[in-house]
This record gives C-alpha cells, structure tokens and sequence, in this order.
C-alpha cells in the first residue's frame, strides 16, 4: 500500500465560504508532507476534517486502506492520528505526566496509578531525548519544552499519523533545529508527519513532498528537490510576486518620536531610538534581547521604571496604552488573537472599536450606517477578504486577521504604528499585501517602527536599523550598511562599537546625537 492516508475529493461550505473544493491529500507511511497555501486556502479546514473536528460535505478518506469519517478528535485519537496547534493546548497548572495523559490516565484499583504515568511520561519524553522533570508544572516550562510536551502528548497514543501547524512559530533557531531532530526520528520510526508552515526557509529542509493549495482547491502535489522554491511560491498564490520585499524610497519628515535612555524590568535596561515622519525603523535582536519590552514600555503597557520620551518634542508621561493611543501611537501586538483583536467580534466593530467617538450621534447614539460604511471603507482599502464586515473576526484567515488589527489603528488616525512580528503565520501572498500597506502608510506620513526575527524582512523593508542584545540597542544602521552577517554580530554583541563609531545614517547628526544620547 503506497498511502497510509489519502483524502480525495473532500468538500466543505460554511456561511459565504467555499473552504474546500475537490481537495486532496496524499501521505505515504514515513514521511514529512507539508501542507502548503496562503491564509484562507482550506488547509487548516482539511485537517480539522481529517480529525473530526469539522465534518465534510462530500469526498473519501481511507486510513490504512479503509474508509473513515471521524466524528470528533477523540475516535481519531483512537486511531492514532494527533494535531499539535500553534497555539498549544496545555494545562499550565498540571504537571508534565498530567498533561501528557489528560483524559487517558491509567488507572489502578479505581484510581490514577500516578507511578505508571510518571514512568510512561518519563519514557516517552526520553524516546524525544528531551530531558525534562515529569512532575514540573508546564507554566515553569520555556516554549521549546512546552512543543516537545505537545508532541509526547500526541505521541501517548501511539500516534501513526501527527498533523503540526506552524510548530516553529515561536522558536528560536536552536530550538527548531532540536524539533527537526525530533522530527527526523519519529520519521525514521514510520511516523508520518503532516508539517503546515509558511516559513518557506525551512519547509525544504524538513519536507518531502508538498500539496500545494489555494482559494480552497488542490493546485498540486510536488517533489522538494525537483521544484526551485520560487516555482512553489508561484503556485501557492498563482502569480508571479514582483518582489518578495517591495521597498521604496521613504522621505522621512521631522522628527516624530525620541525615546531616551528606557529601562523597564529585567528586559530593557538603556535603550535609545528616534523615529521620523514617514520611514521605517527596523528593531532587530536575537530573542529575549528586549524589543518587545522596550515598545511596550513606550506604549505604557508595561512600566517605565525611568527614561523620557518626547513626541513633536514635548516631553509625554506614557502611563498606560490609552494615554499612548491619545499621543497617536498604535501597538499591532505579535499575539493578534489574544491581544489585537475580540474574536467573537465582528470585522466592523473591530475595526471600530478603538475610536466609537467618530460614529457618536447626538452625544449617546451609535450611528450605524456610519459604522458600517467606515469600516467598509477600511476594510477594502486594506484589501480585507471577508464576505462582509459582519463576519465574526475569528472566521478570517491570520492574514486577514492582521489587516483587521490594522484598519482598527489607521481608524484611530495614529501617526505612530509599532508593528510586533508583523508577518508572523502569515502566508508569502498576505506578507507582500501587509509590506505594500505599510510603504502606503509611510507615503501617508506615518513612522512604522518594526520588531521582526527575520533578518531578511528586516533588511528588506527597514530604512533604519536598531539591534539590540541583552536589553541595549549596540547598533544602528542605514540599511545601505546593512546585511544578516553584521546584524548578526551586534546581536549577539560581537561588535559593541555603537557609543565609540556610530556608523548610524552618517548625514544625518541630530539622528546620531539622539540615538547616542
């Protein structure tokens, strides 16, 4: 039997959506099939149907040579096809042991035998060469050990067949170089993996094959090593992608924002920047370097224990995110769907939410057609893909999801946007639609600043360049000066020159000067 599993023709409608059309998916015993389309292509619709969790409207699915229909995740559990989600579904107050056997605990005498749990746990965990202490609580855990905790929970069930969405989100390169380990292994035991990324640096280092997906059909099944990754890129959204970073020339303005000598918490301990009217500024740093912290300490989100930040050169008191939004500062955060958005929500009043006082009649009254009409407005200008602004938030595909985030800060007339992982899950389609935005936002005059780990997006959109290591910006850079080998250096604190040689835009000293403070 050449395929342990293979879905044929598999069709799924929801209210206005076509999510599947004449699908396929084809897995052979032993091997690592990427799942392969941008936000909205039906590729986590197919696997939720695989699973159970959704119920197709029409096709077949043979398992191991006879036909199934599962009608919840628990009967494919029970033959042995698990789901690790980017999002982890773990109990941060049970232990290890507890979340790896949850709702499976063996039972001695009408009770939890907790020895034989501790000692399965402990010998699936070994199986992963992962050592961890079975009795630890997963909120004590780092992110790397929680996703091998995820995999030994699908793997205590003897797991032929293991589907993993974007499993490497958020890990650093180390860590998704152990998880390719792990993933080698269980490849060499006979377990099949179906791997969803839309990290096209990593899918041909992990991946056999690929079944190719768009706008809800099968586009092809291909062979890593006999397609170039352009080829695949071109497949996945149907058209040529002129540039995978469109960068264009940014006439910065006046001076906008100046942050000065920021110490927040452990993470941010001095850290210097300034932004102008119209650019972009790149904030690179390996993970933990205190990027995130450093902007949400500007955003008020977090305490600033001591530092000054002006804005049109006035000295501001950022207290909290509200008296932020009221300076014009806006905070795209890199969790959209826990922090960005109200899912339960619809697209309108999302978008809405953040400035009611523009649709207000007669002092009390929401004027409805206004709402809807602005939000529309929005939602096409930021080419949204919804059948209407009426559709719940948590329906849209991420990429969709992250525009939503976007029209909800351009609503609020923020001159100021800090993108967090702007790009993060999002497809190679969504990801040239989210950088033509922001170069029409900069043309509007806005100051972008961007957090992102991807050098290359760094380097490719950024007209200036902040690094930071262990909570200290140690260089900044045109992006003229720029590629991944000095970035990296100063990332990691090689080059720690930035008070003695600023090689920051050079023509530029009130830059220099404020920077260096």
């Amino acid at each position: 039997m050449e395929y342990i599993l293979e879905m044929i023709d598999i069709e799924k409608s929801f209210p206005g959506v076509k999510a599947c059309k004449k699908c396929q998916l084809k897995l052979k015993k032993g091997e690592v099939h990427v799942l392969l389309g941008e936000n909205g292509a039906g590729k986590s619709t197919l696997v939720k149907i695989l699973v159970g969790i959704e119920q197709k409207d029409a096709g077949i699915i043979t398992y191991n040579g006879n036909e199934v229909n599962f009608q919840n995740y628990k009967q494919a559990e029970e033959k042995g096809i698990g789901i690790i989600y980017q999002e982890f579904n773990l109990i941060p107050k049970l232990s290890v042991c507890e979340n790896i056997f949850i709702g499976k605990q063996p039972v001695k005498n009408g009770f939890v035998d907790w020895k034989k749990m501790q000692q399965n746990a402990k010998k699936i965990l070994d199986s992963l060469q992962v050592n961890i202490d079975v009795n630890t609580k997963v909120e004590d855990l780092g992110v790397a050990q929680q996703q091998m905790v995820e995999i030994a929970k699908v793997l205590s069930i003897d797991a032929n067949i293991i589907i993993m969405d974007e499993p490497t989100a958020a890990l650093t390169d180390k860590e998704i170089d152990k998880l390719f380990e792990t993933i080698r292994r269980l490849k060499s035991q006979g377990v099949s993996i179906i791997y969803i990324s839309h990290r096209m640096e990593e899918i041909a280092k992990i991946g056999d094959r690929a079944t190719i997906m768009r706008d809800g059909a099968y586009i092809s099944t291909v062979d890593f090593g006999k397609v170039t990754m352009d080829e695949i890129i071109n497949l996945i959204v149907g058209r040529n992608l002129d540039e995978k970073y469109p960068r264009e020339i940014h006439k910065p303005g006046k001076l906008i924002l100046k942050a000065s000598h920021v110490k927040a918490g452990s993470m941010v301990k001095d850290v210097s920047f300034v932004a102008y009217e119209g650019e972009i500024i790149g904030f690179a740093g390996l993970m933990g370097a205190g990027r995130t912290e450093t902007m949400r300490a500007v955003f008020g989100a977090d305490v600033m224990e001591s530092g000054e930040v002006f804005i049109d050169g006035k000295k501001v008191n950022i207290k909290s995110p509200q008296i932020a939004i009221e300076n014009g500062i806006g905070f795209l955060t890199e969790d959209r769907k826990n922090q960005g958005l109200v899912l339960n929500m619809s697209v309108k009043e999302n978008i809405t939410l953040t400035n009611l006082n523009k649709l207000i009649h007669r002092g009390i009254f929401l004027n409805l057609k206004k709402e809807n009409d602005l939000s529309k407005k929005l939602s096409d200008e930021l080419t949204v893909k919804t059948p209407s602004v009426n559709q719940k938030v948590k329906n849209l595909s991420g990429g969709n999801q992250q525009k939503v985030v976007l029209a909800k800060w351009v609503n609020r007339d923020c001159r100021i946007l800090i993108f967090d992982e702007p790009t993060r899950g999002i497809d190679v389609g969504a990801k040239s639609e989210i950088y033509k935005l922001m170069n029409k936002l900069c043309k509007k005059g806005i100051s972008i600043i961007m957090i992102s780990s991807e050098l290359p997006e760094i380097l490719g959109m950024s007209d200036r360049i902040y690094i930071m290591h262990e909570g200290r910006v140690t260089g900044a850079l045109n992006y003229k000066d720029a590629d991944q080998n000095i970035l990296m250096k100063y990332a990691i604190n090689e080059l720690n020159d930035f008070e003695e040689k600023s090689i920051l835009i050079k023509e530029r000293e009130d830059v220099n000067e404020s920077v260096i403070g």
